[in-house]
């Protein structure tokens, strides 16, 4: 149930788990895995999903432990994961995990993020379908529809007598048929999980392959020079993704990577940090895997003609 992880080196121990002939997987009831839940069974009934979703209540960038203080009080919850969770970090990782999973995309370093106050049946005609299937699909979130917590699948079918019935069955005219699940149930569904795998060697879900999508590390205030960046849903850093060819063309940081990195230059508050930015500590597991994904999974360089 680690998505910041998986969506940092995921693809690694992915490798790793199959030459060992062990199963790495998602879980149910945490929201990637109730996604993946949902795209298996668009697919399974002929229809091609063209979105997966994530529904919010909040969306601040800019929160942070202190302001999230009193939230996490209430439930009992610490103050730095709450935080993750209001600033995007913990979405971006989870849809990142989705597209890793299924092949999507982004529309955008961000990802679109509609803020919209009605049902996600009503937010098939937000897209443009033309992109989505040039994209391959694409994963997005919404802040404020209907039904929250909850995730939901957008998809098409091309077979005008199943269009036929799909409206005949109240989901519309289409070209984009909405999906949902209204709950995730966190650890209540991750036995589940459990007897999928040990049963069924069923994998709720794991990386395709290499990085799609990434999350990269972003400034959440003016930061200076010397500083050593702090963690994940704290005070200095916020994620955002991004797809891995820019992440890798243009050397972003990884969100995942970025605590205890010290700045070598001042960064303006909303802009993506690179490696070039910082100097990374010594001796972390973490960044020898993620150098050796980057190594694993580097596109074939094109023969040069002489």
């Amino acid at each position: 149930m680690n998505a910041e992880l998986d969506g940092t080196i995921g693809s690694i121990l992915k490798v790793y788990a199959d030459r060992e002939g062990v199963i790495l997987s998602a879980c149910d009831g945490d929201q990637p895995g109730v996604q993946m839940n949902l795209y298996r069974f668009v697919k399974s009934i002929g229809l091609t999903p063209l979105l997966c979703g994530n529904i919010k209540g909040l969306q601040d960038p800019y929160r942070n432990p202190t302001t999230q203080e009193g939230f996490a009080k209430k439930w009992g919850q610490k103050a730095h994961m709450v935080t993750s969770f209001a600033d995007g970090t913990k979405i971006s990782f989870e849809q990142a995990i989705v597209a890793n999973a299924t092949g999507m995309s982004i529309a955008k370093r961000g990802m679109l993020g509609y803020d919209f106050k009605g049902h996600v049946d009503e937010m098939t005609s937000m897209y443009d379908i033309e992109q989505l299937k040039s994209l391959g699909g694409i994963v997005d979130y919404v802040v404020g529809a209907k039904p929250g917590p909850g995730v939901f699948v957008f998809g098409t079918h091309d077979d005008p007598k199943q269009q036929h019935y799909l409206n005949l069955y109240k989901l519309g005219e289409g070209p984009l048929y909405s999906f949902y699940t209204p709950y995730h149930l966190c650890h209540f569904e991750v036995p589940l999980s459990v007897a999928r795998v040990v049963l069924f060697n069923d994998v709720v879900m794991a990386p395709l392959a290499g990085p799609i999508v990434e999350v990269v590390a972003t400034a959440k205030i003016d930061l200076k020079a010397g500083e050593t960046l702090d963690g994940i849903g704290y005070y200095m850093t916020y994620g955002q993704c991004e797809t891995a060819d820019v992440v890798r063309s243009q050397r972003l940081l990884p969100m995942g990577l970025a605590e205890g990195c010290r700045l070598k230059r001042d960064i303006a508050k909303d802009a993506v940090l690179t490696y070039d930015d910082v100097e990374l500590p010594t001796g972390r597991l973490c960044d020898r895997l993620r150098a050796e994904q980057d190594a694993y999974f580097a596109p074939a360089k094109t023969p040069v003609a002489v």
